[in-house]
């Protein structure tokens, strides 16, 4: 069955005898992740989309685990998505998983629609997986997309590490697999996938990356970028976790508070893992590098400069005031703390 870009079709139940070549590396991948995350039980959900990459991957966990349900996200966003969710759904069946079609709302949420379209997803997966791990389809092009991005941003370790293949709930087994092994793979078990029309519009940069960047970097460095891009990742992320354990061993007072004594003697790169932990555990959503900046220099420089405005309220449990308001990181008595901006104070020096 040719495959090309109408909606995915059934094809035989767990196939045997197609498990060869391509299609044995996407079932060797996912059997060597199960093996590396016994955790992850023999119960687990497939984030489906109807695509060539989440068709592989549920074809290969039916065979696998012992019970797979197929979620399939309809977000309503283009002509046709009941019919291709339906299809999707019908294709898990046909491979032996379960499936269930999520319909949801996309809210605007100023992030931009592919920003948010990617909140609403996570959010109704999260809420359907009824306790069960979901893989996700995300491939070595993959990762080597989210690498360059984060190189281009001038971001740290965290975002050149990429994504992890087990972040409880989610979890990523095809990290090591090329698109391509995918898409053979779809041809081998004899199902079409779906080809998202998003997936080829250069208004997204991921786009313009899969298809100008990255094959032009290929063509200069003579082969292997995606590859290297992707054993960075890997290797940048054995070293942010080693750096983030020794982050997560830093206490913080029952009052909230970080103290400057504990903190000061931290190498950098421990202490703005600390300060992030600290603000994302108070309810600040996403600390950046010039707020993890400011803030360490509370403890680093410290010249009696005013506090750092670091974005909207607490939440409840986090010791901040539950009023709305900004909310500053200062340093007070020895201490650095989180509190609701006031008028006066906002220079207040450490005594």
């Amino acid at each position: 069955m040719a495959a090309g870009s109408g909606p995915a079709r059934p094809g035989p139940a767990r196939p045997g005898s197609a498990w060869t070549g391509s299609a044995w590396t996407v079932r060797a991948a996912v059997r060597a992740f199960r093996r590396a995350h016994p955790e992850v039980g023999d119960d687990v959900c497939v984030a489906l989309s109807g695509g060539a990459d989440s068709l592989a991957l549920t074809a290969a966990a039916a065979v696998e685990f012992g019970s797979v349900t197929a979620l399939v996200v309809d977000h309503g966003l283009q002509p046709g998505s009941a019919r291709i969710a339906r299809d999707a759904a019908g294709a898990a069946r046909g491979l032996g998983a379960e499936a269930q079609v999520l319909v949801v709302v996309v809210q605007p949420d100023g992030s931009g629609p592919e920003a948010a379209a990617r909140t609403a997803r996570f959010a109704a997966l999260d809420a359907a997986r009824a306790g069960r791990p979901v893989l996700l389809a995300h491939t070595l092009d993959d990762q080597a997309e989210t690498v360059l991005l984060g190189l281009g941003r001038g971001s740290g370790a965290r975002s050149l590490s990429g994504m992890a293949a087990w972040d409880a709930p989610w979890g990523r087994p095809l990290l090591g697999v090329r698109t391509t092994d995918t898409r053979a793979t779809c041809r081998a078990i004899g199902v079409d996938w779906w080809e998202d029309p998003h997936n080829t519009d250069p208004a997204f940069t991921r786009v313009r990356l899969r298809r100008e960047v990255l094959p032009l970097l290929e063509d200069v460095l003579g082969g292997g970028v995606a590859e290297g891009l992707a054993r960075t990742a890997g290797l940048l992320r054995v070293d942010d976790d080693e750096l983030d354990r020794l982050a997560a061993a830093v206490s913080v007072g029952s009052d909230g508070a970080l103290d400057v004594s504990v903190l000061e003697p931290l190498p950098p790169a421990v202490l703005t893992r600390v300060l992030r932990r600290w603000l994302l555990d108070r309810g600040v959503s996403a600390p950046t590098y010039v707020h993890l900046q400011a803030i360490a220099a509370l403890v680093t420089e410290w010249r009696g400069q005013g506090g750092v405005a670091v974005g909207g309220t607490g939440s409840a449990g986090t010791g901040v005031a539950e009023d709305r308001g900004r909310l500053v990181a200062r340093r007070r008595h020895g201490k650095v703390v989180l509190e609701i901006d006031r008028a006066s104070g906002a220079g207040t020096q450490d005594a």
